[in-house]
Parts: structure tokens; sequence; C-alpha cells
């Protein structure tokens, strides 16, 4: 990861687990402390009806004339006091406030209940127990270990979804620094070219017809980089849609690349009858010239390329390099190239799908590797076409 992805990276993942964190806390704070307010309660409750058994059992004991020995309880200790508060059974662990019922003194709770007195001479039952800190002490281990484990899945979880919502930005990310990689590239070799036959030129101090091919060639390319980028920056979208004729912009088109196919030496095949179209004429010029350009980019010297145009289509055949069968899902993704053949931004087809789709047109491509390359358009918007052509007629 570049700098910016890795900033982002622990910005979101700070932010994930800051917030994250927050609501864990507050969750376990909250959870905690309703379950000791519950554990409380369930505690009086205990400690209740263990001084109700043992005051039912003494009322009882009195009333059929027996003798009543008090019995042990598990978590709690109990004892009955006479009315000079002497313990006549049991025991418990610490000084009793007479003056509560029910309270908390050195970590344990004392209930105190006089409902049996006047009965066996018992004037209180006390009962006592520390359960409730135990069971405290156990919720609190319980609480943390889960707040541990919970806050290593967060952690775990926050790495595992920062990674999945950058990896968009760190693809795209990528793609932008391959792509001013390769217009680094594309624009280095123009460039040299137009310093070099300017420098020619200047030492000659005469007319050369290479030189000024390669000055014308080179100016056309970058300014085919120029408007790829622009289109791609501004797409053209306010540019309304006119009636023009497409044979006229192919034409222009082939006059245009005439000297770069002059200089790789490739034969250009044109077979147009008219085609009236409603279409943007900066797009429909990007359609051809991009189209026009890969052929050109992905033939090989000597080779030929066709134009045919219909009414009601348009292809493009050429006997370049050709594209692989596992390839040609790929290439109308921005930035993609089949190859490396030739250079290249990866824009110019992304370009054309574009266009494709805004005016409803289809394209397929049918090419094999080593033996080349046929595009070709059919134009779909056959009431508009004909409201065209009655137009112009």
């Amino acid at each position: 990861m570049n700098k910016i992805t890795k900033r982002s990276f622990y910005s979101f993942l700070a932010l994930y687990l800051i917030s994250s964190f927050i609501f864990l806390v507050f969750a376990a704070y909250w959870f905690f402390t309703s379950q000791v307010a519950m554990e409380r309660n369930n505690n009086y409750y205990r400690m209740t009806q263990i001084a109700d058994k043992v005051n039912s059992d003494i009322i009882q004991a009195h009333m059929m004339d027996k003798q009543y020995a008090l019995e042990s309880f598990p978590h709690a200790k109990v004892a009955m006091l006479d009315d000079k508060k002497h313990i006549m059974q049991g025991n418990f662990k610490h000084k009793i406030d007479f003056s509560r019922d029910f309270y908390m003194a050195n970590d344990s709770f004392t209930l105190l209940s006089d409902r049996a007195n006047g009965h066996l001479n018992v004037a209180y039952v006390v009962v006592q127990s520390n359960q409730y800190n135990k069971n405290i002490t156990a919720l609190k281990n319980r609480v943390a270990y889960t707040v541990i484990f919970t806050a290593i899945f967060i952690i775990i979880i926050s790495v595992f979804l920062s990674y999945m919502f950058l990896k968009p930005i760190k693809e795209k990310m990528e793609e932008i620094e391959q792509f001013v990689k390769d217009t680094t590239h594309e624009l280095n070799t123009p460039i040299t070219a137009l310093m070099m036959s300017t420098s020619r030129l200047k030492s000659k101090k005469v007319y050369d017809e290479r030189i000024n091919k390669n000055i014308s060639i080179s100016t056309k390319q970058l300014y085919e980089i120029y408007s790829s980028l622009s289109f791609l920056s501004f797409d053209n979208k306010k540019e309304q849609a006119e009636l023009l004729y497409f044979d006229t912009i192919v034409d222009t088109s082939v006059a245009y690349f005439s000297e770069l196919l002059e200089r790789k030496k490739i034969e250009m095949v044109v077979n147009l009858e008219p085609c009236p179209l409603m279409i943007s004429p900066t797009k429909a010029k990007m359609l051809i010239n991009n189209l026009l350009s890969n052929s050109i980019k992905y033939s090989k010297p000597n080779s030929k390329i066709t134009l045919t145009l219909s009414e009601n289509s348009f292809s493009i055949k050429d006997e370049g390099i050709g594209i692989a069968q596992d390839k040609l899902d790929e290439i109308f993704t921005r930035f993609t190239r089949a190859n490396s053949y030739a250079g290249g931004f990866g824009v110019g087809l992304n370009i054309v799908e574009s266009i494709v789709h805004e005016y409803k047109y289809k394209i397929n491509i049918d090419s094999k590797v080593d033996v080349g390359t046929t595009v070709t358009l059919n134009f779909e918007q056959e009431d508009e076409r004909s409201k065209a052509k009655n137009k112009h007629v």
C-alpha cells in the first residue's frame, strides 16, 4: 500500500475501533449494572426465603409443642436470638445492627426478621451471607473475559473490514499510479520525436519531408492523448446530438491517420455507404478515432485494415496481434490493457463502450491471437434514424 492508502486504512481502522470500543464499554457497563441489581434482588429473596422457612418451622414447632433444631443452609449462616439478643441456636460472623432489617457490612448482607417473636422464646432470626460478593466477583470476571474476547474479535473483524473497505480504493489507486506511468511513457515518445525533429530542422535549415511527417505524427499522437484525457474528465455530455453522416467522419479519420498508416506500411481498404446518424460530433469522432487508432496500434507492419460502413453497421477488421479469449471480457474496463504490445492507457475501448451504451448501439468483438480482430458496431436507433433520414430529405 502507498502512503495515501495506508493513511486511509489506519484512519478507518482507528475510527472503527474507537466507535466499537465505546459501544462495547457502554454495553458492558449497562449489562454489569443490570446484573448487579438483579443479583442484589435475588440475594435478598434467597435470604428472605431462608428466614421465612426458619420462622415458619419455629412457629409450627411451638404450636405442636415440639423441640426445634435449626438446620444448616448452604451459602448462609443462620442464628436464633432470644429477647436479650443472646444466641439460642446457630451462629453468625459479624456483629448485628438491630436498627436495620437488611443491610450490607463487612462484605456480607445481614437480614433481621422477628416474625417468630414469642414462639419458643425466639425474638429474632438472623441470616448472614457473603454469596452476593462471590457472585459479583464471578460476574466481573465473566464480563472482563467477555469484553477481552469481544475486543479481540472486533480487532480482527475491523482489520478485515478495513481491508475489504479499502480494497476498491487500493485497486483504484494502483490503476491511477499505472495510468500516470503509462501517460508518462506515452507522452515521452511523441515529445522526444518532436524535440529530435525540431532539432534536426534547426540544424539542416531546410525543409525535410520525413522530418515534417514525424512532427505531424507526433503532434497528432499528443492531440489524441489530450482528447482521450479530456473525454474521461469532462465526457462532453453537454454537447447535443445532431444529424451527421457517419461516412464523412470515417473519411476524415482515415485521412487524419494516413501518415501513421504510411509509416507502418499498413494498407487501408475502405468500403463506405452513406450512413446518417443522430450523434454528438465529438463522440462520433472519438468513436471512430479510438477504434481506428487501436487497429493501427496493434497491427503488424505490412498488414491490412478493412473498414466497412453500411446504413446499419460499421466494422473495422485488422490483421494484428489479436486478443486472447480470456481477455475479451476485460478489455472495456478502464485502465485495462489486453497486452503490452504497443503501450497505451487502456481507456480507448472504455470510451467506445460508454458512447455505445449512451446511444444504445451494440458492439461485438471477434478476435484470434496472431490472426486479427474485427470490431462491429450495430446502430439500433431505428426511429431516430428514420426521422433523421426524412429530415435530411
